[in-house]
């Protein structure tokens, strides 16, 4: 068995873990990429980034070789599915939250792990947009309701952040990142750098300056780079606002165990 082939081995364990994680292709990549390059375990104070160490061509050949992965998520549709209306009553009350993930794949994870029932949050993609006006009705008949962006640290990831915005007028949007600083701080693997086009919206204010060169080069790092275990804690925190001493559930209790945390301070 090859290196790599025991890498992605190791990585199916540990993406799943605790408690039988549902994930996606994407981050079982980079989950493997961790396993080959593990300087995630040095302390935050040290900001960087890492360049991958096996290409995703690569890494798809072993998991073929691999064979069958317990909680391995199918590749999302190319096409959004018309979404169910089966419970009408839900646009009648108030809505205090919702989540829009610039990654589709991304979302379907969240979803897969019953983040919206444990958060009382729904989750779309992106792509989904525009949502059903009823949604933001509900949100604006709570007042003080909030729609939550998780976006790449990338200017596409800025980007669609400003797509979302454009959608909910004038309801509050609060963007969870991943800021550069976020990626650095966790040590995270780059993707692939955007080309030029990619993503013309302006990065928003509150970016430190290297954060900002960081962007201007098309430096980006996926949400998928996160472990999953700590990104569902955290987006569940993040949505919730939740401190640490508040009650948690079983599950998140679990979650908490592997060490999940929120995004680390600049």
């Amino acid at each position: 068995m090859s290196v790599l082939d025991r890498a992605v081995a190791a990585a199916v364990v540990r993406a799943g873990a605790p408690g039988r994680i549902r994930f996606t292709r994407r981050q079982l990549y980079y989950e493997v990429c961790r396993g080959l390059l593990p300087v995630h375990r040095l302390p935050r104070t040290l900001k960087f980034t890492l360049p991958a160490p096996v290409g995703y061509a690569r890494f798809l050949a072993a998991l073929e070789r691999h064979g069958p992965v317990p909680g391995l998520l199918e590749e999302p549709a190319e096409r959004r599915t018309a979404p169910r209306d089966d419970v009408p009553d839900l646009y009648d009350y108030g809505l205090p939250r919702l989540l829009v993930c610039q990654d589709a794949g991304i979302a379907g994870m969240l979803l897969a792990n019953e983040l919206h029932m444990e958060s009382a949050c729904p989750v779309f993609a992106l792509r989904d947009l525009p949502l059903d006006p009823r949604l933001a009705e509900a949100l604006r008949r709570t007042g003080d309701a909030a729609v939550y962006v998780l976006h790449d640290a990338s200017r596409a990831g800025y980007a669609a952040v400003e797509d979302v915005r454009a959608w909910a007028g004038d309801l509050r949007v609060h963007p969870l990142g991943l800021r550069p600083v976020h990626a650095a701080a966790l040590h995270l693997t780059t993707a692939p750098r955007e080309r030029s086009a990619a993503g013309s919206a302006a990065a928003p204010a509150g970016l430190a300056l290297w954060e900002l060169r960081r962007l201007r080069a098309g430096r980006s790092v996926e949400v998928a780079a996160v472990n999953p275990a700590r990104l569902l804690r955290t987006v569940h925190r993040l949505v919730r606002g939740q401190t640490r001493h508040r009650r948690r559930t079983a599950r998140l209790r679990q979650l908490q165990a592997a060490g999940f945390m929120t995004w680390p301070a600049a």
